[in-house]
């Protein structure tokens, strides 16, 4: 008898520990969901020698500070990473971006983790700017993105790096 009790409350235990479990994960549905995707414009090189509309590394105001200000994480640890970045303001219903362009020679000798830690610093920053990254090469491969849904409170974001399988073709973790 005792065995038993012993038993059910070992079983009623894990039942109630594994219910509350499952009450508080949030739904990755709605998170998915809820973060828009990232945009699919082409990356724009050309605005890096004649940026009209847009804010580039170049791009200086003599009079206040330019936002998104991506000049501290380029001269502080990025410098050889990050190598320039062209800032589109929101328009219509696309969401404010900074397309980074990033060193290749640098980028491929990252690992997943540097690669991720480097997407989330830079995000993190434009994000305080309200803009959302897209990192690219200069061969114009999208190579990461950090999209946020900027009307949540908090400010739901998510983080995509593409990675190279040995024939070299990508797919996003």
């Amino acid at each position: 008898m005792a065995a038993q009790k012993s038993l059910l409350t070992l079983f009623l235990g894990i039942s109630l520990t594994t219910i509350s479990l499952l009450s508080i994960q949030p739904s990755t549905a709605q998170t998915e969901a809820s973060i828009p995707p990232a945009s699919d414009a082409p990356l724009e090189l050309n605005l890096l020698n004649n940026p009209k509309g847009v804010i580039t590394a170049n791009t200086i105001n003599q009079s206040k500070l330019t936002v998104p200000s991506l000049w501290w994480a380029k001269e502080n640890s990025e410098n050889k990473l990050l190598d320039n970045w062209i800032a589109y303001p929101a328009s219509g219903t696309q969401p404010a971006r900074v397309d980074v362009v990033v060193n290749q020679q640098f980028w491929s000798i990252l690992d997943y983790l540097e690669r991720y830690n480097f997407v989330n610093r830079v995000g993190s920053l434009a994000r305080n700017y309200g803009y959302n990254i897209r990192v690219f090469n200069y061969q114009q491969e999208r190579l990461a993105t950090y999209t946020c849904n900027f009307n949540t409170s908090p400010t739901l974001c998510r983080i995509d790096i593409n990675t190279q399988n040995k024939l070299g073709l990508g797919r996003s973790l």
